[in-house]
């Protein structure tokens, strides 16, 4: 336990420094929301939105952002850094396992995106009036599972890639398929209905998230009938199980 605290406090630090990845993985979501928030076409309610405003709906995009930045971006690459410079290799001599540091990495990397849904719920409400969560709990749940799902695709791309350099390509790659599907490009809004049904769980946990956040907004991004959200936690919990397997069958530590 203490040789992992102290992997956690070294893993934070190196976290900390990391302007781009606090800056985009932590900050970004809740900056990208309110920039969004000043267009005031996307404070009015439209038809097409049910009623509701356009960034209401949006929101929980903005919050997946940060999510998929993090679990198929930066985690992938400093495991594969620490995989390519023998870091890990070494720390097997040592009383700190590698295993210790890829769980404080995970430990550090789970909390950033607690920081940055807070801060971007908190934000969201004061300033652009958007309401917390109608239902906290099942909002908490989804999160976790969603971002369960998003890792445990991150961490088959650490298992695989052979150095940070190909890691942070297969993350790039992933990070636009993913936010294509969220809407981050396209308002799901005005997707065809085929592309809405695979947002229904590409990325990971929009969708829950979206429905557990508002009904409203949930029942304005799902398809027709959508999927119950119990399914869509099964679904997640799937994705996480399957793609963490993967990734420990795949593994490599040198």
């Amino acid at each position: 336990m203490r040789a992992l605290l102290t992997c956690a406090q070294v893993e934070a630090k190196l976290f900390l420094r990391d302007s781009a990845t606090v800056g985009f993985g932590v900050l970004f979501p809740s900056g990208l929301l309110l920039g969004l928030g000043a267009v005031p076409a996307l404070r009015e309610t439209s038809p097409e939105t049910g009623g509701l405003r356009s960034i209401d709906v949006w929101a929980p995009t903005a919050l997946v952002f940060g999510m998929v930045m993090i679990a198929v971006q930066h985690v992938p690459a400093v495991i594969a850094a620490y995989r390519e410079r023998g870091i890990l290799r070494r720390l097997s001599t040592t009383p700190a396992h590698p295993r210790s540091v890829l769980l404080a990495q995970m430990i550090v990397a789970f909390a950033s995106v607690v920081v940055s849904a807070a801060l971007m719920v908190l934000l969201a409400w004061a300033v652009l009036d958007i309401a917390p969560p109608e239902r906290p709990l099942a909002f908490a749940v989804a999160f976790v599972t969603g971002y369960a799902a998003l890792l445990g695709l991150g961490l088959i791309s650490a298992a695989v890639a052979r150095t940070s350099s190909a890691a942070n390509q297969i993350g790039t790659l992933l990070f636009v398929a993913l936010m294509f599907f969220g809407g981050a490009f396209l308002p799901r809004v005005l997707m065809p209905d085929m592309l809405r049904e695979v947002g229904e769980f590409v990325p990971p946990g929009l969708q829950a998230l979206t429905t557990a956040w508002s009904a409203e907004a949930g029942e304005v991004t799902a398809t027709a009938g959508g999927q119950p959200f119990w399914l869509q936690l099964a679904a997640l919990a799937g994705i996480a199980g399957v793609a963490s397997t993967i990734a420990a069958k795949f593994f490599r530590w040198e």
